[in-house]
C-alpha cells in the first residue's frame, strides 16, 4: 500500500501511516478552504477566551494573533496549495501556525475540537452568506418594483391550467414574484435566527473542561446567545438544512418565472424578447434565439433540490453525536448558496434587459376571458352564481359553435339567455372595465394595483 508519511495531529495514536488514498478519501481541503476566513476570527477569539481562562498569556495571545494574521495572508493568496495530508482547513491552519510562532500555536486548541469548530465556522460563513442574498432578493425586488411602475398599463392574458382565465396587469404579475421573494428573504433571516447560537465551548461532544467564558466568545463573534446543550451543539446541522430548504423554495419560485418567460418568448406566444446579452444561439441553426439564461436557472433548481436532500439523507441515519458522515455537509450547502447566488443575477439581469411587446399582450387576450364578468353581472342581477355560470356557459358554446367572440355578442343573443341583461351589460365586455372590476385589495384593479406598489415599496424600505 501507499503510505502518506505526513505527521498528524492527531498521529500519537497511531503506530502506522495513513495509506494514500485513504488521505485523499478523508481530505476536506479541497473545498472547507472556503472557511479559512471565518475560521481564523472564531481563532481569534478563542485564544483570547484561553487568556481569560488562564490558560494564555498575554504575550502568547499576541503572539498567536500575530501569527494568525500571517497564516490568513499566506493561505489566503492566489496560488497557495493546501494538499491532503493537511486534512481541512482547521488543520492546515494550525499546522502553519505551529510553523511560524513554534509550540505555542500549539496552545491554541486547548479545550476545542473540531466537532465545535466546524459547527463554529459554518454558522460565522451562513451569516455572511445570507446577508449577501438577501442584497441580492433586494436587488431583484427593486427591479420588479420599477418594473411595475415603468409597465402599470400593459395588459395581458392570465393563465390557469395553462388556459386563458382572465386578463390582468403585466404591474401585477410583477409584483406576484416581488411578494415571493419577500418570503424568501424572510425564510432566510428565520433560518438565521435558529443558527444565531456560539456553539464554542462544546468540545467534542461534552463540553470543555476549561472554564471558557462562552458569552463573550459569543458577543465578540456577533452571536445572540450560546449554545444550550453541548450535545446538540455538535450534532446539529439543522440551520444548514433549514436554509437550503429556504433556498429550495427560492429557486422553484425563479424557475416558474423562468418557465412563464421561456413560453412568452417563443414565436407562438411573442409577449417577450430576451436581450442578446441572456440569449444564445445554435450551433446549426442561425435563426435561433435561445432563452439559455433562463433554461439553466430553471435546470439549476433541481441542482439546489439534490443539495437538501443530500444533505438530508446524510444527516437521518447518523447516531449523536458527531461522525465524519458530516463532513458531506459542507459541498452541497457551498454549491446551492453558489448557484442561487449566480442564478439571481442571471434572472435579474435577463429580467431587467428583456423588452415587452404589450400590444402582442393585448391583442392576444381572448374575449371569453371576460366570461367570468358576465356570469358576476347576472348575480348583480339576482341570479344565484351557480346558475350564472351555467348560463354563460351555454353562451359560450354558443359562441364558440358560431365562431364568435364575446365583444361581437348583441344584445338580442344576450337575452336569448337570460331576460336579466340589459343594455348597460354591453359596457362589460371590454377588458378595461373587466380590471376596473377588480380594485378590491390584492386585485389586479388598475387603483388596487398602485396601492400594491406602495405596499412594496414600504416593505423593501422596512427590509432595508
Amino acid at each position: 500500500m501507499n503510505k502518506s508519511r505526513v505527521e498528524k495531529a492527531w498521529g500519537g495514536r497511531f503506530s502506522a501511516d495513513t495509506d494514500a488514498l485513504m488521505e485523499r478519501f478523508n481530505a476536506s481541503i479541497g473545498f472547507d478552504r472556503k472557511l479559512l476566513e471565518v475560521d481564523i476570527v472564531g481563532s481569534e477569539v478563542y485564544a483570547r477566551a484561553l487568556e481569560r481562562a488562564g490558560v494564555l498569556s498575554a504575550e502568547e495571545v499576541g503572539q498567536i494573533l500575530t501569527g494568525l494574521g500571517q497564516v490568513r495572508e499566506e493561505l489566503g493568496g492566489e496560488g497557495y496549495v493546501l494538499g491532503p495530508e493537511l486534512e481541512d482547513i482547521h488543520m492546515a491552519v494550525e499546522k502553519r501556525l505551529i510553523e511560524i510562532i513554534g509550540p505555542v500555536g500549539g496552545k491554541l486548541h486547548t479545550g476545542r475540537s473540531r466537532n465545535d469548530q466546524v459547527n463554529l465556522d459554518e454558522r460565522l460563513y451562513l451569516r455572511q452568506a445570507v446577508n449577501v442574498l438577501r442584497q441580492r432578493i433586494d436587488a431583484l425586488q427593486e427591479m420588479l418594483l420599477q418594473s411595475a411602475r415603468k409597465h402599470i398599463e400593459v395588459v395581458l392574458p392570465g393563465y390557469t391550467h395553462l388556459q386563458q382565465a382572465q386578463p390582468i396587469l403585466f404591474a401585477h404579475y410583477a409584483l406576484s414574484l416581488f411578494w415571493m421573494l419577500e418570503r424568501d428573504g424572510q425564510r432566510l433571516g428565520d433560518a438565521w435566527k435558529r443558527a444565531d447560537f456560539m456553539p464554542l465551548g462544546s468540545g467534542a461532544l461534552a463540553g470543555s473542561t476549561f472554564v471558557l467564558d462562552r458569552e463573550f466568545m459569543a458577543r465578540e463573534l456577533g452571536f445572540s446567545g450560546v449554545t444550550p446543550n453541548s450535545l446538540d451543539a455538535v450534532s446539529d446541522r439543522d440551520f444548514l438544512i433549514e436554509t437550503l430548504g429556504a433556498l429550495a423554495i427560492l429557486m422553484m419560485h425563479l424557475s416558474r418565472y423562468c418557465e412563464d418567460l421561456i413560453i412568452w418568448s417563443s414565436a407562438e406566444y411573442g409577449f417577450v424578447e430576451l436581450d442578446d446579452a441572456f440569449s444564445t444561439g445554435s450551433s446549426m441553426m442561425p435563426q435561433k434565439k435561445n432563452p439559455d439564461s433562463l433554461e439553466l436557472v430553471r435546470g439549476k433548481t433541481g441542482r439546489v433540490y439534490g443539495s437538501l436532500i443530500g444533505l438530508l439523507t446524510t444527516m437521518k441515519g447518523i447516531p449523536l453525536t458527531y461522525a465524519k458522515d458530516m463532513q458531506e455537509d459542507k459541498e452541497p450547502f457551498f454549491d446551492a448558496l453558489e448557484t442561487v447566488d449566480v442564478c439571481l443575477q442571471v434572472f435579474s439581469g435577463a429580467w431587467g434587459s428583456m423588452a415587452l411587446r404589450t400590444k402582442r399582450m393585448a391583442a392576444a387576450i381572448d374575449d371569453y376571458a371576460l366570461a367570468t364578468d358576465l356570469a358576476d353581472y347576472l348575480v348583480r342581477k339576482g341570479m344565484p352564481f351557480r346558475e350564472a355560470h351555467h348560463v354563460i356557459g351555454s353562451l359560450v358554446r354558443e359562441a364558440v359553435a358560431g365562431g364568435k367572440g364575446m365583444v361581437g355578442l348583441d344584445l338580442e343573443t344576450l337575452k336569448r339567455h337570460s331576460e336579466l341583461f340589459a343594455e348597460d351589460v354591453l359596457a362589460w365586455l371590454d377588458v378595461q372595465h373587466s380590471l376596473a372590476l377588480r380594485n378590491i385589495a390584492g386585485g389586479t384593479g388598475p387603483e388596487a394595483v398602485a396601492e400594491q406598489i406602495e405596499q412594496a415599496q414600504a416593505a423593501l424600505d422596512a427590509e432595508r
